[in-house]
Order: structure tokens, then sequence, then C-alpha cells
């Protein structure tokens, strides 16, 4: 364990986060997402919800302010919108400012997480519970 590190923020995810670079997305995927089909990179992480692994990266995961939608979500129908609110506030707190997040076709969302740097699988069972973060830059 570590002081201030969530611990959600295992090594192996610590590491792969450290890694990325400005630009380079990972994608946080639910229970029923095929995330092992598609992932350069997999980190399993069963036990977990998709907007508590959010509020975990984003406490140390810069977001891009160099683009218009740094976050993206799987275009679901409306009954599913609740858990987007929830990823809105964790973006909005963790950056002190409005985060804009797309609304994506599922088949892009699928072909954006084949190029993604890496997918975390989470055990999210709310449906569409899925999203890709944008990495930023830290400035001086």
């Amino acid at each position: 364990m570590l002081k201030t590190i969530d611990p959600l923020l295992n090594g192996q995810l610590l590491a792969i986060l450290d890694d990325m670079g400005h630009g380079n997305e990972i994608v946080i995927a639910d229970a029923n997402f095929g995330a092992a089909n598609v992932a350069q990179r997999l980190v399993d992480l069963p036990g977990t919800t998709a907007t508590a692994l959010v509020d975990a990266i984003l406490s140390v995961f810069p977001l891009d302010d160099f683009v218009e939608d740094p976050m993206a979500v799987m275009k679901a129908p409306d009954e599913t919108r609740p858990m987007y609110d929830a990823f809105q506030a964790s973006a909005d707190r963790a950056e002190g400012r409005r985060i804009t997040i797309a609304e994506i076709d599922p088949a892009e969302f699928v072909e954006r997480t084949r190029r993604a740097y890496a997918v975390i699988a989470s055990g999210e069972r709310r449906l569409y519970g899925n999203v890709l973060l944008r990495k930023g830059v830290l400035r001086p």
C-alpha cells in the first residue's frame, strides 16, 4: 500500500499509466465487453466498478486538454445515462473544469479500443459501462 494512492491502482496499472504518453488512450471496459479480444495490454480488475476506476485513475492521470473530447463513452439507450453522469462528475472534479465527453457508436468505440494503449477489464455489471480516457500533459 502507498500513501495517497488509491488501492485500485495496483503496480501493473500504475506502470501502464506512467508509461503512457500524451495522446495515448486507455479504456475501462464493463464485464460484458470482450476486452481480452481487443486489448494490446490487459489489466483484469473484476472486483471493481467502472466508476470507481475512473475516480482512481483520474486521481493521477491528466486528461488531454489539446482535444475537444478527452473522454468518450459508448453511445447507449437513454436509460443507461446515470453512469455517464457519474463519469462526468468524476472528470470535472479531477480536472477542476468542465470536461467534454463524446458519445460514440459502439463500432467506433471498439475500433478505438483496439488502438488503445491498454484496456482495463472491470467487473462493472451496469450495461454500457465503458469509457475511454485520453492522456494529457503535466505542465511545469
